[in-house]
C-alpha cells in the first residue's frame, strides 16, 4: 500500500506531551522510538494535532526538566510547525470531567481526559504517545515498528 493511499482522515494523529518530551530529551527512555515514529509520520504525510492544554503541560514539564531556554524554544518551534493546535472548549472540558468521573478505576489526568474528549470530537483514533492511558481508554498508540499500532478500539489501517 502506498503511504499516501490512506485518506486525509486516516492520516491524522494526536500528539501527546509524552511524545514531545521523548523527542526533545535525548535522555528520555523513548527518545529513539519517538524519532522513528516521527519519521514514519512525516514520510506518510500525517497531520499532527494537539491541544493548547498539552502545549501548556509540555512547556511546564520542559521548564522543570530541561530549562527555560528549551521550554521557550519548544513554544517557538510548535508555533512555526504545521501542527494543528486545537483550542479546548467548555464542552471538551465538561466531557473530560465526565470521563474522569466515569472511569474511577483509572488514574487519568485532566489533561489526558481533555485529550480523549478532543480526539473523540475530531474522530482521531490514533495517538503518538508513550502514555498507556490512551490505550486504556481505547485509542491506538503508534509504536516504532514501522508505524505499527497498538489497538484497543479498532484499526487505523
Amino acid at each position: 500500500m502506498s503511504p499516501l493511499s490512506l485518506s486525509l482522515r486516516q492520516r491524522r494523529v494526536f500528539v501527546d506531551t509524552s511524545a514531545y518530551l521523548a523527542l526533545l530529551d535525548r535522555a528520555d527512555s523513548y527518545h529513539t522510538e519517538a524519532l522513528a515514529i516521527l519519521q514514519w509520520l512525516a514520510n506518510r504525510r500525517f497531520r499532527q494535532f494537539t491541544t493548547n492544554t498539552l502545549i501548556s503541560e509540555t512547556h511546564a514539564l520542559l521548564l522543570s526538566s530541561l530549562g527555560s531556554a528549551r521550554a521557550r524554544k519548544f513554544l517557538q518551534d510548535i508555533a512555526e510547525s504545521n501542527t494543528v493546535i486545537v483550542r479546548t472548549s467548555f464542552r471538551d472540558e465538561e466531557h473530560a470531567k465526565s470521563i474522569l468521573f466515569k472511569y474511577t478505576d483509572k488514574d487519568f489526568s485532566l489533561a489526558d481526559a481533555i485529550s480523549f474528549a478532543v480526539m473523540e470530537r475530531l474522530q482521531i483514533s490514533s495517538a503518538f504517545t508513550f502514555d498507556h492511558h490512551f490505550a486504556q481508554y481505547g485509542f491506538a498508540m503508534l509504536t516504532p515498528d514501522a508505524g505499527s499500532t497498538t489497538f484497543n478500539r479498532g484499526a487505523l489501517f
